[in-house]
């Protein structure tokens, strides 16, 4: 008979067991991060020892690997589907029922769950080259499904559509848990409305106005102006965005500040109180960005508008962008929730700014509640997009072509630029 730590040699029970492991590490990855996560814990979870999952995978980071394949691979099979819709509009309503049925089958435990992808970038070269190679050809299959153009910038603007259509997916498990199974239906219906047509009628005029003057207190001070603690929250934000939490070492951040960790340990407790305080002051940006154009004297369209505006141009081009949401992960759990709780007061904001715009006829009849976290989704991940900003003569006319794919929508036949 077989040990524990050497499987049978049977090929259905092998694949059964290793799919196993990688579902329990999936959700751990997801629950403490790629560093917060072991093989015991996984083989805890599986009901094996430390050896027989090492068995499977050889070291943590082949496992790790594993987790990722199998994300990526689901999220193509899924864009795959889709592709074969006759149209654009039944690709893009393929691509969601594809989504929200699986945060469905999640939620009844006949699928695992879907790993965050952020931490790819913490695996050696020779296993993140692959999987980064994956994902742009799932950012291609995702593109397609999108209509092309005949205008100059087409290109640009199915760029931005497709990385908001990812987005817009990857955010679905922070707030579908808010909404019953038997609302699913619905919900995949307000999600096309919103992501197909966009907020703002096809006649709506672009032209929001620039918020706060010169002295706007979420944007960033000239470099002389900075306070020392800013400076910090500016430079943790800017790498961890780019290499992770785990990447993300204090040793990094104080050498990208030419200070001494000495310094940041004066500034800041531990590396988790300084990612709280990322959060909480991206945070209090939107929020101020959110006040500013509440007290415009325009329509419902012209501050909505006016805020998205700002709020791009800010990830496009403001030396401190907004912290990613998938440095979440970093947080013990015990601390999510009031970044989270922060996060959904935010969309709030958003959904009562767009039932304004609905109620004064300047917006569509859209569910606000929906429209607003497709914002928020839109919005936090575009810092990403900032060398495909750089293609653009003009840092107004990227702000434009972002913001255009929320408020016309991924369908819109208009060139937004």
């Amino acid at each position: 008979m077989a040990s524990e730590a050497h499987p049978d040699n049977d090929a259905g029970r092998f694949e059964r067991r290793r799919r196993d492991i990688v579902r329990a590490a999936t959700d751990l990855i997801n629950e403490k991060g790629v560093k917060g996560t072991t093989f015991s814990e996984v083989a805890a979870r599986v009901g094996l020892n430390t050896s027989s999952v090492a068995y499977y995978f050889g070291r943590k980071e082949n496992l790790v690997h594993a987790v990722f394949e199998a994300t990526i691979d689901r999220l193509i099979a899924l864009a795959r589907i889709a592709a074969q819709a006759p149209t654009p509009r039944a690709r893009l309503a393929c691509w969601i029922d594809g989504h929200v049925d699986l945060r469905a089958m999640i939620r009844r435990g006949e699928e695992g769950r879907i790993a965050v992808l952020s931490e790819m970038r913490t695996l050696p070269e020779a296993l993140h080259r692959p999987l980064q190679e994956r994902y742009i050809e799932l950012f291609r299959v995702v593109r397609d499904l999108l209509p092309a153009g005949a205008g100059e910038r087409d290109h640009a603007v199915r760029t931005a559509r497709a990385h908001i259509l990812l987005q817009v997916m990857f955010w679905l498990p922070a707030w579908t848990p808010l909404y019953s199974e038997q609302d699913f239906p619905r919900l995949k219906q307000r999600l096309l409305a919103v992501l197909a047509d966009g907020i703002a009628p096809r006649d709506a005029a672009w032209q929001p106005q620039t918020l706060g003057g010169g002295e706007a207190p979420w944007r960033t001070p000239p470099a002389g102006l900075r306070n020392p603690h800013g400076e910090f929250l500016r430079m943790a934000t800017l790498t961890i965005n780019q290499r992770g939490y785990k990447g993300a070492s204090v040793h990094r951040i104080a050498s990208g500040l030419n200070v001494t960790k000495g310094s940041f340990y004066h500034h800041n407790e531990a590396k988790d109180d300084l990612v709280l305080a990322c959060f909480e002051h991206g945070n209090e940006r939107i929020a101020a960005v959110q006040f500013a154009a509440a007290t415009l004297p325009r329509n419902g369209w012209g501050r909505i508008s006016s805020a998205v505006a700002e709020l791009v141009a800010l990830q496009l081009s403001d030396p401190t962008p907004l912290l990613r949401t998938t440095a979440l992960q970093a947080l013990p759990q015990e601390r999510r929730g009031a970044v989270l709780n922060s996060a959904q007061r935010i969309a709030r904001r958003f959904a009562g700014m767009l039932s304004d715009g609905i109620a004064d006829g300047s917006l569509l009849p859209v569910d606000p509640l929906v429209a607003a976290e497709v914002l928020a989704a839109t919005i936090n991940p575009a810092n990403e997009l900032r060398s495909w900003a750089a293609g653009f003569d003009d840092p107004a006319q990227a702000v434009e072509c972002y913001a255009a794919c929320f408020c016309y929508g991924l369908l819109s036949g208009v060139e937004p630029v």
